[in-house]
């Protein structure tokens, strides 16, 4: 595997999708509003576990599934 390749690590999917959700709403603009923006979105995440792995799905990632 190269250095890095981040369409190949599910991580990267993950962030992608976290950082899309903190931003389409109102700015944070506190450290303290950004935490709970992030663990909002992070929890809801959590209780959805066929969104995860829908992230191994991909022609790219299956060699982790």
């Amino acid at each position: 595997m190269p250095y890095y390749s981040p369409e190949l690590n599910p991580d990267e999917y993950f962030n992608c999708y976290l950082k899309a959700c903190v931003r389409s709403g109102m700015p944070a603009r506190s450290k303290v509003n950004l935490k709970g923006n992030v663990l909002s979105h992070m929890r809801m995440f959590q209780k959805r576990p066929a969104w995860s792995t829908s992230y191994f799905r991909h022609s790219s990632i299956k060699y982790a599934a």
